[in-house]
């Protein structure tokens, strides 16, 4: 973890899995959330994705730009190594916001997710457990009843 010489802002480092990208971003995240939808579970692999969204300049790439691989148009898309493939953040809300993936975190964020979304074409075969709320798609929307 680095702080910002300028200012007593904490910054967080993070990295893909073969260590050939790092970046740096301010630890002051607007939202974290689990999303759950076919997209975010394709392309991480996983039952979900773990992330926290903030705005697009207060990520920094620090080694390895060269080795960004990016899906998706302009506005909106994924942001992968081009050597491992790890998934390190998407640029949401019309280019305006990133959601930085928190299995790349290196440091520890102030902030944990506070609910899942896209909760209602969750993986059949993952249990949601914990009490977070659960919405069907967007945080606004509805949630998904229980049982």
């Amino acid at each position: 973890m680095t702080d910002s010489s300028s200012s007593s802002v904490r910054r967080l480092s993070g990295q893909c899995f073969c260590g050939q990208v790092s970046y740096s971003v301010t630890d002051a995240f607007d939202y974290a959330m689990n999303c759950h939808c076919s997209q975010c579970r394709r392309t991480t692999g996983a039952a979900f994705k773990p992330f926290a969204g903030i705005a697009k300049q207060e990520l920094e790439i620090t080694q390895g730009a060269d080795a960004l691989l990016r899906y998706g148009s302009d506005e909106t898309h994924d942001v992968h190594c081009r050597r491992c493939g790890s998934l390190l953040y998407s640029v949401v809300r019309e280019g305006a916001f990133v959601h930085v993936t928190l299995g790349t975190l290196t440091d520890t964020p102030r902030i944990r997710p506070t609910a899942h979304i896209f909760a209602g074409s969750k993986a059949p075969w993952f249990e949601i457990t914990d009490a977070l709320p659960q919405y069907v798609a967007f945080p606004d929307g509805p949630l998904v009843a229980p049982g």
